[in-house]
């Protein structure tokens, strides 16, 4: 059996001095999607913040682990050239460097040196008609004027192009249409194969339709309170996360 893409033991994190999570553990094997879910202000954001190395949260107790190898004190920058990759709820827009030069210098990153131009724009806009971006986009400055849909359109498109070994996508469909849904997920089924992996949080299972989801986690008080399969997703949806305290 291959190792966990990543394995979180015992996590605690806290932003000045409050506790954010408090004892956070699980694994993300090869070829798994999950999906993390749980009411606004439990933690979810903050945890795949921490297991890119945002210097914002301090990590009081615990360990990460990337393919077998301790990330806990990798730089942000170390960690997406090991393989990580985050596609944030609010992308930030960058004056000045265009979206397809951003990508390059970024895939040049990863990759230890520069694509070849031509082959890079090629594959670029192929990817781009996948999801339905109009090419001018190229060569606008990242996400400057951007709406909120190409927004997240683009955050697909650099998981696509920096082809990443575990993507973690904080709430990608926040704010979209039921047709910018359709493209992301159809960009999300063309990214996922059986050598990476991906973990998504959401609060809309719409995005999940067309998936094959493998573990669903509920995030709550800082702590995972609950693991189980797809059908957490329709359970949550029906009823809610209080559903969850009248079954303990």
């Amino acid at each position: 059996m291959s190792r966990p893409l990543l394995e979180i033991v015992d996590l605690c994190v806290s932003v000045e001095d409050k506790v954010i999570l408090d004892g956070v553990n699980l694994k993300v094997n090869p070829g798994e999607l999950h999906v993390l879910m749980g009411p606004n202000g439990t933690g979810k954001s903050t945890l795949v913040s921490t297991v890119m190395g945002d210097p914002r949260f301090t990590i009081r107790r615990g360990s990460i682990l990337f393919e077998g190898k301790d990330i806990t004190e990798d730089k942000a920058d170390a960690r997406a050239r090991a393989g990580l990759f985050l596609s944030f709820q609010v992308p930030e827009e960058i004056p000045g460097i265009t979206l397809e030069n951003f990508l390059r210098t970024a895939r040049g990153a990863v990759e230890g040196q520069q694509p070849k131009i031509l082959s890079f724009r090629k594959e670029l806009l192929e990817q781009m008609k996948a999801l339905d971006m109009d090419s001018s986009y190229a060569e606008r400055y990242l996400n400057v004027g951007f709406s909120g849909g190409e927004k997240k359109k683009a955050e697909i498109l650099q998981m696509l192009m920096l082809k990443p070994k575990l993507a973690l996508l904080d709430e990608t469909d926040s704010g979209l249409d039921v047709d910018a849904v359709r493209t992301v997920t159809k960009g999300i089924r063309t990214f996922s194969n059986k050598k990476n992996g991906l973990f998504i949080i959401t609060h809309n299972a719409k995005i999940l339709e067309g998936l094959d989801v493998d573990v669903v986690h509920i995030l709550e008080g800082g702590r995972i309170i609950r693991t189980g399969g797809k059908e957490l997703i329709s359970l949550i949806t029906n009823d809610g996360f209080t559903i969850l305290d009248k079954e303990e």
